[in-house]
């Protein structure tokens, strides 16, 4: 098979992700067939599985970003928080998510289905979904590696250069301005299984990724960072709970993905990294982000250990706490993919740069109330000595340091954005495992590619990794990690 091109067992859609997703189609049709057929296939099937694709934060991907980013511990196999070689493969990725958002567009934008796919909501509603998601989906994929195969990618060629980062970001600052423009009065997007049809707070989402792209190039564009920055905001971001991306679990065949991180087994645990920097600030998302045990006490898991440790530990403490609190890892418990807190974060720290003439410090208390008002703890009284805690207060010590903090802490337990913060930041100040198994002994910061594309794509692949100081490891820092 020709290197990312479309698949067609990605147009393999259940009857029972319709019947979960509130869509009114019940008759699939011939939608399992070559996407080099005439048949048309069902785009608000696809819709609803790429969401699901793009936005499933808790398989073993984020939850491998979660490690480096200690905001989890291996309990018994404890390869990705001893930073053993990770190089996650593609075949999920272009030939999943990213490979249904393309053809949703290609059959949008073709005059001979355009009309037909109509029915699941207007062309350019459509359109416009399927860029936010689709940028959203390439913006963590760019995080993770660096230069990836993006402009030629989803077109069938055998041999796909990889652009550079730099480019990629600036092609989805364009991606996600020209989505929100594109959206009109139409029929809604069948198949939304984020925000409903909700095309204002679709919007709000598009805008906010913006926003936190913006100050992810900080260090290497802040010409440009702080224009999309200034931008996004007079746009309008998220700036109210109610207007949180959030992924709507149906239950069934399709559940949140952190009880299937936990059906039936139990690998993986809070750290004790994150307790330790909550617990001194009395923190009260701490009873969310962990399960507590039978006495109501969160006993968090070392981070780093080797295997034999960790199983010792266990042993002595069988009543480790699971990550999120039991309630939040049912079968069809939402996940947050994108919040006011974390929102309201962004904006303090795009105020502390001086890149907007907004008040850091009430950016900053806005975005740590909406934050404990997702987690369901907010408390006026303690969240007015919160803020005045040595360790949060913006009027001692290091602002930076303690909005880099609070940002972490808010994108709990999304593995790879708290993962690329960090790396972007420095804060807080993580140490890497004094068992690591890595070359280095770093905490990586960085995806090697797969291991099956110097076969598959070794011209491109090998263009990309001399542009690598380092070459293809995990040590190497991608364009915007300074």
């Amino acid at each position: 098979m020709k290197r990312f091109m479309f698949h067609k067992s990605a147009l393999v859609v259940l009857t029972a992700l319709f019947v979960a997703s509130s869509c009114d189609i019940t008759d699939f049709g011939d939608t399992n067939v070559s996407p080099n057929a005439t048949t048309i296939p069902i785009t608000s099937a696809l819709l609803t599985n790429s969401i699901i694709g793009t936005f499933n934060a808790g398989t073993l991907r984020d939850v491998t970003a979660g490690a480096y980013a200690q905001y989890v511990s291996a309990t018994q196999y404890t390869e990705a928080t001893l930073y053993t070689f990770s190089n996650p493969a593609w075949d999920g990725v272009y030939a999943g998510a990213l490979y249904d958002l393309q053809n949703i567009i290609n059959n949008n934008t073709d005059p001979a289905t355009a009309p037909v796919v109509a029915v699941n909501g207007s062309n350019a509603n459509q359109l416009a979904v399927a860029r936010i998601v689709k940028a959203y989906r390439y913006w963590c994929l760019t995080d993770d590696y660096g230069d990836i195969p993006y402009s030629g990618a989803l077109k069938g060629e055998a041999q796909v250069p990889y652009d550079s980062q730099a480019d990629i970001y600036k092609d989805l600052f364009k991606e996600l301005k020209e989505a929100v423009a594109q959206f009109d009065g139409g029929l809604a997007a069948k198949g939304d299984i984020l925000y409903n049809g909700d095309i204002a707070k679709w919007k709000k989402f598009a805008n906010s990724i913006r926003l936190i792209m913006a100050l992810r190039i900080s260090k290497v564009d802040a010409t440009l960072g702080k224009a999309e920055a200034a931008s996004a905001i007079a746009a309008g971001v998220i700036e109210s709970n109610a207007d949180n991306a959030v992924m709507s679990w149906p239950g069934g065949a399709f559940k949140n993905t952190w009880f299937l991180l936990y059906d039936g087994r139990k690998d993986w645990a809070i750290s004790d990294i994150v307790v330790n920097a909550m617990s001194p600030l009395n923190d009260p998302r701490l009873k969310a982000f962990a399960t507590p045990n039978n006495k109501g006490e969160i006993v968090p898991m070392p981070y780093g250990l080797t295997r034999d440790a960790a199983i010792a530990y266990t042993n002595v403490h069988p009543d480790f706490s699971f990550i999120l609190d039991a309630p939040m890892r049912t079968q069809s418990a939402p996940q947050v993919i994108l919040s006011a807190g974390q929102v309201f974060l962004a904006r303090a720290e795009a105020a502390q740069l001086g890149w907007t003439s907004e008040s850091a410090a009430t950016m900053y208390a806005n975005g740590i109330k909406a934050s404990w008002q997702e987690w369901g703890v907010f408390d006026q009284a303690k969240f007015d000595a919160y803020l005045q805690a040595d360790g949060v207060t913006l009027s001692t010590g290091s602002a930076p340091a303690k909005i880099g903090l609070q940002r972490w802490l808010s994108f709990y337990p999304n593995g790879s954005q708290g993962w690329y913060e960090w790396r972007r930041t420095g804060y807080p100040d993580l140490k890497p495992t004094p068992f690591a198994t890595n070359s280095s002994k770093q905490i990586p910061v960085r995806y090697a590619y797969p291991s099956t594309e110097p076969n598959f794509n070794g011209a491109a692949y090998n263009a990309a990794v001399g542009r690598l100081t380092g070459g293809d490891t995990q040590d190497a820092k991608v364009w915007w990690d300074k």
